[in-house]
């Protein structure tokens, strides 16, 4: 009987359409960056109409330098602050310099953030005089302009030089004046507020640097 002829199935290699990935809009980071420096402004006069309701109870989850419980206000203490006058001077260069750090994105605004809260936080806790509170955002505005005068100096990027200069032009006299000791000020919180800007202007400039080597930083962190 003939031979039937030998037939050869080449499998198809079905191509399944690839959903592209949507690319986020560059200035998409930046707003949300802005929209996150807003919303801890909006959290601390929502705090301060809170704290005159219950007349001033609220202060008392500041910084309590070397008390167990007063451990918690470095998380409560940037948001607390002792009447109007005390936030009305510092909701301006909060939101100024907070922008300022906005415009490398939503991240770094948080990781900054973060950074200066616990590194001044708790350098207050430590070094503080006994039975004092401690309260204010302005701790977290030293460490925001401490941040973006370093960064500069780090990176020697002539845009972020510029914008150290211009923050040393508009805030110099008053950083340093806050800087001195006085009754009443809490010149430790500013103190260590913009040692931890620094710390978070050296970390995140090692980070850049490794990025651009090749060296992948974990997730989630920018570099």
């Amino acid at each position: 009987m003939p031979r039937r002829p030998w037939r050869t199935c080449h499998p198809r290699t079905v191509t399944t359409p690839r959903t592209p990935e949507r690319r986020r809009p560059p200035q998409e980071p930046v707003v949300n960056g802005l929209l996150l420096v807003a919303a801890m402004a909006v959290i601390m006069w929502v705090v301060e109409v809170a704290d005159q309701i219950d007349n001033g109870r609220l202060e008392r989850h500041g910084i309590v330098p070397r008390s167990p419980d007063g451990l918690e206000g470095i998380a409560f203490a940037p948001f607390l602050h002792a009447g109007w006058d005390h936030l009305i001077g510092n909701t301006l260069p909060f939101l100024v310099l907070g922008a300022g750090i906005a415009l490398a994105g939503v991240a770094r605004v948080a990781v900054v953030t973060l950074v200066v809260a616990v590194v001044g936080g708790f350098g207050t806790w430590l070094v503080a005089p006994a039975d004092t509170v401690h309260i204010g955002a302005s701790g977290i505005v030293f460490g925001y302009a401490g941040y973006l005068i370093a960064r500069g100096l780090f990176s020697r990027r002539l845009a972020q030089i510029g914008l150290g200069l211009v923050v040393v032009a508009i805030w110099g006299t008053t950083l340093l004046n806050g800087l001195a000791p006085a009754d009443r000020i809490s010149w430790q919180g500013h103190l260590f507020g913009a040692v931890g800007g620094v710390v978070a202007a050296r970390v995140l400039d090692r980070r850049a640097d490794k990025a651009q080597r090749g060296d992948k930083p974990p997730l989630g962190i920018p570099a």
